[in-house]
C-alpha cells in the first residue's frame, strides 16, 4: 500500500505516480513520465462543514499548499516544459455520496494561468492521487492527523466568524429599527406634499410626488423595503453565527474525545 504505483492518462501523455510511505498526515507521490515532481495529499475538512474531516486535498509540490508555499524549483512541471506549477484540488462527497472536485489556484510559478491542456493534465494528476488516498486503508489515520493539525487554526477562524456574524446581525437589526421611524417620516412628508398639491396644484409639487431617485415616493419605497430586508438579513447572520459556534463546539468535543481516548489507552491494555 505504501508504494502503490498509479498510471494516469492525461492530455500530455501518461504520468506515473508512486505513493511514498505515510508522512505524519500526508502521502507524497513522486511523478514520472509526462510530468515530473511531487504531489502532496493530506486530509482536510468538507467545504461545507468545517468540523467534518471527510475530504482530501492534493497539492502540486512537496508541501501542503493550503498552509505552505513550495519553492519555485520544487514545483512539478511537464516533462517537456520549464515552468513549475502551483495549485491544489479538494476531493469530497456531496450529500448523496457522489464525488465532487474543487480546483484552486492553478498557475505557473510566475503567476500565469496555464493553457487549457496543461490545466487538464494537472487536474487529472491531482484528482488521481486524491482518489488513491481516499481508498487507502490508513485514510482514518490521515484524516485524524489532519484534524489535529488544523483544529487550532479552525477554532480561531470560527471564533472570528461567529463574532463577525453576530456584529453584522446587530448592525442589521439596528438598521431595521431605524427604518420604522424613517418610513413614518417619509410617508408623512409625502402626504403633506400631496395635500399641498390638492389644495394648490403646481408642477413643482407634482415633481416632488413623482417616483424617481431621491424623491419622496422613492424614499417611501426604500424604507418599506429596508426594514424587512434588514430583518431577514439579520436572521441569516444569526444562523451563520450559530453554525460557526456549533462547528467550533464540535471540534472541541472531538479533541476532548481524542484526549480521553489517549489517557484510557494504557489502562485498557492492562491485563
Amino acid at each position: 500500500m505504501n508504494r502503490d504505483s498509479l498510471t494516469i492518462e492525461t492530455p500530455a501523455g501518461p504520468v506515473h505516480a508512486i505513493a511514498g510511505p505515510l508522512q505524519d498526515d500526508a502521502v507524497v507521490f513522486e511523478l514520472n513520465g509526462a510530468m515530473r515532481g511531487q504531489v502532496h495529499v493530506t486530509g482536510t475538512h468538507h467545504p461545507q462543514h468545517w468540523d467534518r474531516f471527510t475530504a482530501v486535498r492534493a497539492c502540486l509540490g512537496p508541501v501542503n499548499a493550503y498552509r505552505d508555499t513550495a519553492p519555485d524549483d520544487a514545483l512539478p512541471r511537464l516533462a517537456r516544459g520549464s515552468s513549475g506549477y502551483r495549485g491544489n484540488l479538494k476531493l469530497y462527497t456531496d450529500v448523496v455520496g457522489r464525488p465532487e472536485v474543487s480546483v484552486y489556484s492553478m498557475e505557473t510559478a510566475a503567476g500565469h494561468e496555464p493553457s487549457q491542456k496543461t490545466a487538464a493534465t494537472l487536474t487529472a494528476v491531482l484528482q488521481a492521487c486524491a482518489e488513491h488516498v481516499l481508498q487507502r486503508e490508513d485514510l482514518p489515520t490521515i484524516l485524524t492527523a489532519s484534524r489535529q493539525r488544523d483544529t487550532p487554526a479552525l477554532l480561531r477562524f470560527l471564533a472570528w466568524s461567529a463574532a463577525h456574524h453576530q456584529a453584522e446581525a446587530a448592525r442589521l437589526e439596528a438598521e431595521a429599527r431605524a427604518a420604522r421611524p424613517a418610513l413614518r417620516a417619509a410617508v408623512a412628508a409625502w402626504w403633506t406634499a400631496a395635500r399641498w398639491f390638492i389644495s394648490c396644484p403646481h408642477p413643482v409639487l407634482l415633481l416632488v410626488l413623482a417616483d424617481y431617485p431621491g424623491s419622496l415616493s422613492r424614499a417611501v419605497a426604500v424604507e418599506q423595503w429596508r426594514g424587512p430586508y434588514c430583518r431577514t438579513a439579520a436572521a441569516r447572520e444569526h444562523e451563520y453565527a450559530r453554525r460557526a459556534q456549533a462547528e467550533a463546539d464540535s471540534l472541541r468535543a472531538q479533541a476532548r474525545a481524542r484526549s480521553r481516548g489517549r489517557r484510557q489507552a494504557p489502562g485498557s491494555a492492562a491485563p
